[in-house]
């Protein structure tokens, strides 16, 4: 990734996106490249240099879907996403948003998250954790079973943690007056300390699948 001093994310960016939005073509893409790459990808490559110091290895994502085996068959995201070590970042029409956590879990995985869960002492650890993270209005979210999962009673005391086959804390900051300015390298930097956390509980608890790759 380059080394350009981050300035922020103008309005121009979120405007590309309402665009593509209204009309997710490659005839819109191609008319209005030279405005994903000076207004979206210069900028958030800035953005996860300025954080890579502190949080690790900057990674942007591609900016085209895989429409292979999907229902959908629009050819671009309507964000563009990047992580920064553990950290994720993206821009989209809504503005910037922040996350971290699990966003897959492989079988073996998502056993040790339910076993972690169970035991009373790193069960409780991870409840007091969502909670102080939801208290400072963080969203801590995730793919959830509509009932119990499978050997577990219905009135375990973190049956609502024990729905989740994912974990993510997020914030939505939309796009307020400092996102076109360098402050939203620090308050996005400010979201993944207080979230990281959760990660490093998912970390010790759950870990890498263990399972050989398909």
């Amino acid at each position: 990734m380059s080394v350009m001093s981050f300035r922020g994310i103008s309005d121009e960016a979120l405007e590309f996106y309402e665009g593509l939005a209204a009309d997710n073509t490659k005839t819109y893409w191609t008319k209005h490249k030279a405005v994903y790459e000076r207004a979206v990808r210069e900028p958030l490559v800035a953005l996860c240099d300025a954080l890579a110091p502190k949080f690790g290895s900057p990674y942007l994502f591609r900016p085209y879907r895989d429409v292979r085996f999907a229902r959908d068959k629009s050819p671009y995201k309507e964000q563009q996403g990047a992580t920064v070590g553990h950290g994720y970042v993206h821009v989209s029409a809504e503005g910037l948003f922040a996350a971290v956590g699990y966003y897959r879990m492989a079988p073996d995985q998502l056993a040790r998250f339910r076993e972690a869960i169970d035991d009373a002492g790193s069960g409780t650890a991870l409840e007091e954790l969502v909670d102080a993270l939801r208290a400072q209005d963080y969203m801590v979210t995730g793919d959830t079973l509509k009932t119990k999962p499978r050997g577990y009673p219905a009135d375990h005391p973190r049956i609502e943690l024990l729905r989740h086959r994912t974990l993510v804390c997020w914030v939505d900051f939309g796009a307020p007056e400092w996102l076109a300015t360098p402050e939203a390298a620090d308050h996005v930097a400010k979201a993944w300390r207080d979230m990281m956390p959760l990660h490093d509980w998912l970390d010790a608890q759950v870990g890498p699948s263990e399972l050989p790759p398909r």
